[in-house]
């Protein structure tokens, strides 16, 4: 596996995120550490504590978390794990779904609704106020300016230290942009849907962290003899390594957080930082849809 970062230093650099820090580009999804469909215990709870404070001793410096993983479960296993935390590591969590069953995702954005699952995060993380709040989706059913009024508040009162949004347009974060400073946002985006690729640009244009979530998904062009594949044996590589090595090189706002309840996937993903992509594969892939 080629790994000479100096060709390509954004692979395992940091990026300086207002409100926030600086924190590694590369970080670690909480999702997959709780039960199937989202939705209960993990099969293992120490399985799970483990991968969590592997990451951390690999470097992780920016873990993201929501309130509804679980529901509750992540953030109580990364306390669980992690506190009292060291110095550098930023939690992010997110609120504004309900849960009603395994893979059931429900808006909820009322702000009284934002407003307790912000307190019960803090209580659950063990923290006096969180490093980053996101809205996990914008309520369709409630005024946005009810949603992001909440979110301003919590900041100005000291519970939140930095605010993002999840799976949003870009006339949504200009909207947002009016109530607080977004530092981070998260949509879909990989390979294979690149739908985002507006708001990725908005970030980019604006100095804001761009959290893309199913990093690795990769579908076709994963298949044998496909374009992923090939660029992987070249490589030395795994496909889900290439996928998180493009994304790093598409843009220095980037901060993929693949996720996993497994160690030996944990410490693949996380070699993707070493991955050098030459101009050649970084274009075939870019070309590829």
């Amino acid at each position: 596996m080629s790994q000479d970062n100096s060709q390509h230093p954004e692979l395992s650099a940091t990026i300086g995120l207002t409100d926030l820090g600086t924190v590694h580009r590369l970080g670690f999804g909480a999702m997959r550490i709780v039960g199937d469909g989202v939705w209960g215990e993990p099969a293992d709870r120490k399985a799970a504590i483990a991968v969590v404070r592997r990451a951390v001793e690999l470097g992780v410096d920016f873990i993201d978390t929501a309130d509804s993983y679980g529901p509750n479960i992540s953030e109580e296993i990364l306390a669980e794990a992690l506190h009292p935390y060291r110095d550098g590591l930023r939690i992010a969590t997110k609120v504004g779904f309900t849960r009603t069953g395994p893979h059931e995702w429900v808006p909820l954005g009322r702000a009284e609704y934002l407003r307790q699952q912000t307190e019960l995060s803090l209580r659950k993380l063990r923290v006096d106020a969180l490093d980053l709040l996101q809205l996990h989706r914008i309520d369709p059913k409630v005024d946005p300016e009810e949603q992001f009024t909440v979110l301003r508040d919590l900041q100005k009162e000291g519970k939140v230290k930095a605010l993002g949004l999840s799976q949003v347009s870009v006339a949504e974060l200009e909207e947002a942009g009016k109530y607080f400073t977004v530092s981070t946002v998260q949509n879909r985006y990989n390979l294979t849907d690149r739908s985002s690729e507006d708001v990725l640009n908005y970030a980019e244009e604006n100095g804001i962290g761009f959290i893309p979530w199913a990093p690795i998904s990769a579908g076709e062009l994963a298949r044998p003899g496909g374009p992923l594949d090939a660029a992987a044996q070249r490589l030395g590589a795994t496909t889900s390594q290439v996928a998180l090595a493009w994304l790093l090189r598409r843009s220095p706002v980037m901060m993929p957080i693949p996720g996993t309840g497994s160690i030996q996937h944990l410490e693949e993903n996380l070699a993707a930082a070493g991955v050098v992509l030459d101009d050649t594969t970084y274009a075939e892939l870019e070309a590829a849809r």
